[in-house]
């Protein structure tokens, strides 16, 4: 009974370490922060609940389901890789370019401007906050690899296996939750100015986040 609990414990701390450099919940939460700009507390609690939420279930699906999806498609992961390198580049070169300020006092600003500004982010929530940018390809090779053994599906070793991964996978998403909700306190004590200079260096490292996966990818492609 020793050796199971420190095998599934050993298990569990192996999967956080390797899912916490390609998730990033600390420099996502500061990349992903002007789209949380103009909403109110409320609003943005439930936006980070849901890609929460999202990403549990990206990441439930490529543990349990992603090779297969994949593979139903004759998609391969440097393909992937490769476009959500490219999508990425989009998101960070969108905010560089973009000179519009965002509002220093969401919690004064009207409600129907909230309200719009929560709608606007909605069809974002999934892509591109989600996917790619918070749980990626990057994550999904992580999820594969962690998944690949030889134990046999429905054996006590294969529920092991699983089971930790899947104990690894709800403390990212709760770092997730925890580091996006709480990303604007952080700005506050850098104030107008550091908070301006913060997106825009985190607008450039999405730049370059994105070059390096797509980088990835095609290597892999051509064998560089």
């Amino acid at each position: 009974m020793h050796n199971f609990e420190e095998s599934f414990i050993n298990l569990v701390f192996i999967g956080i370490i390797a899912l916490f450099p390609v998730v990033n919940p600390i420099g996502s939460a500061f990349i992903l922060t002007p789209f949380f700009e103009n909403l109110s507390k409320a609003d943005k609690r439930k936006a980070v609940a849901k890609i929460t939420f999202y990403a549990f279930c990206v990441c439930t699906v490529s543990l349990f389901a992603g090779h297969w999806i994949l593979l139903l498609f004759g998609i391969s992961i440097p393909i992937v890789q490769l476009a959500g390198g490219v999508m990425i580049c989009k998101i960070g070169w969108d905010f560089l370019s973009s000179d519009q300020k965002p509002d220093p006092d969401p919690e004064m600003a009207d409600p129907d401007v909230e309200v719009s500004a929560y709608k606007h982010i909605a069809n974002k929530l999934f892509y591109p906050i989600t996917f790619p940018t918070t749980t990626g390809a990057g994550t999904i090779s992580v999820l594969f690899t962690l998944s690949a053994h030889k134990a046999e599906v429905g054996s006590s070793e294969y529920f092991i296996n699983m089971g930790a991964i899947l104990i690894s996978i709800v403390v990212m998403c709760i770092m997730i939750y925890v580091f996006y909700l709480n990303t604007k306190t952080i700005l506050r004590f850098l104030g107008p100015d550091g908070e301006n200079i913060v997106n825009r260096i985190s607008a450039f490292i999405i730049f370059c986040v994105g070059l390096q996966i797509g980088y990835t990818g095609l290597k892999v492609l051509f064998k560089l």
